[in-house]
């Protein structure tokens, strides 16, 4: 459906450290640098990208919008959370179960340090 994902960054530097922590967390190599001031990530055929914007204004995020990657496990949740939160993220939603989403969801939410809303979510085994 998409080809990629790409998000603008205030700090393109400070964004590849915070998506180097939480994508590494689920799985994903880090980040290589695709033209001046652009970060990729590739990972079993997604691709995801963060740099400064091309018009050459500010980076903002988009009011409403939210990117959601898959995860394996609780455990890939709980560590893109507090990889997160330990390089410039914020909390948006703890890591835990959510009733209102499809199946046995388990997720989180963070802010990336420009505000860009990410999430990710894996679904638990039955009774869990």
């Amino acid at each position: 459906m998409f080809t990629h994902i790409m998000v603008g960054a205030k700090d393109v530097e400070q964004g590849k450290k915070f998506y180097d922590n939480v994508l590494g967390a689920l799985g994903w190599p880090a980040g290589h640098e695709f033209r001046p001031g652009t970060v990729f990530y590739s990972h079993n055929g997604a691709a995801f990208g963060v740099g400064k914007p091309l018009d050459g204004k500010e980076a903002t995020f988009a009011n409403g919008g939210t990117i959601g990657f898959v995860a394996q496990d609780k455990a890939q949740v709980d560590a893109f959370h507090a990889a997160g939160l330990a390089n410039g993220g914020t909390c948006e939603g703890q890591p835990g179960k959510r009733p209102g989403a499809p199946g046995n969801a388990y997720g989180a939410y963070l802010r990336d340090p420009t505000g860009n809303k990410i999430c990710t979510f894996c679904q638990l085994p039955e009774g869990e």
